[in-house]
């Protein structure tokens, strides 16, 4: 099997592929990680301008021999390069398997709009400079490689469907071209170094469009590193999560084991079937 590495937003080091590389080595002896050498370019904030970053996805989607893009880190840049290559991906790249989370969310949202059908939110590589980063790592592999019912978040239920994003990534994208049809859906999102007030903010901005296009609900993962403020925001993430999904009509999926951690476990997008 073949997974190729790319970095539709920021760049990872040299020294992060190695470590993945040695992990995977020991565990996944038939497995080959393919880094396209753009994952380690620098182009102001991005890891490589526009054109490099889209060459470099689109060239590995549609590579016959490859079975699996795995995005590399998150950070910035997704959505600028997102639509053109999904336009780009041909028959090969129906088949793969995209996983990635954070500012990924862009790229899996266009993949999820356009009817790829392997798109899930889930540990990258950069996860490896994390404590316990190897856990992430291996768990990612896992589902990759074997689909592994253990990577899953063990929350999801048989006969649900679902998309997760993290929440300011999903605010950002409904309304423009990238946006899926979430209709049915449980909405899983998670957050990391925001204020309580701009959850909350974005929270109703979410819901607001959620409710709207028929989603079925939203459910919580982890709310993390929250910066204190010069005032006590009044509501926790849960809190805000509960009071938004009441007023707008939507169901409240209740935690859901994601985040910005080691432990961010795999939701596959679409219908899920336990088993």
């Amino acid at each position: 099997m073949r997974i190729a590495i790319t970095a539709p937003s920021t760049a990872i080091t040299p020294d992060d592929a190695e470590a993945v590389q040695a992990l995977a080595a020991m565990g996944y002896g038939e497995l080959e990680l393919i880094f396209d050498p753009q994952c380690f370019a620098s182009h102001g904030h991005f890891a490589g301008d526009d054109a490099r970053r889209l060459k470099a996805l689109v060239d590995m989607a549609n590579r016959s021999d490859i079975d699996a893009i795995w995005f590399a880190k998150g950070g910035y840049g997704a959505c600028r390069i997102a639509a053109q290559a999904v336009a780009a991906m041909g028959p090969a790249a129906r088949g793969k398997a995209f996983l990635g989370y954070s500012d990924q969310g862009n790229m899996l949202a266009a993949l999820y709009r356009d009817g790829f059908d392997h798109v899930a939110h889930g540990p990258m590589v950069s996860d490896i400079n994390r404590d316990r980063g190897d856990d992430a790592i291996l768990r990612a592999l896992d589902w990759l490689v074997s689909r592994s019912p253990s990577t899953l978040a063990p929350e999801l239920r048989h006969g649900t469907r679902y998309a997760a994003f993290n929440l300011m990534t999903l605010s950002m994208l409904l309304g423009t071209e990238l946006e899926p049809d979430l209709a049915g859906h449980m909405v899983i999102v998670e957050e990391v170094s925001e204020y309580l007030y701009a959850f909350d903010r974005a929270f109703f901005h979410v819901a607001s469009n959620l409710a709207a296009r028929g989603a079925a609900g939203m459910a919580l993962g982890r709310v993390s590193a929250v910066p204190e403020n010069d005032r006590p925001f009044g509501m926790e993430a849960e809190e805000i999560a509960r009071y938004w999904c009441a007023k707008m009509g939507l169901i409240y999926g209740g935690r859901m084991n994601i985040g910005h951690d080691a432990d961010n476990h795999v939701v596959p997008f679409g219908l899920h079937r336990a088993g």
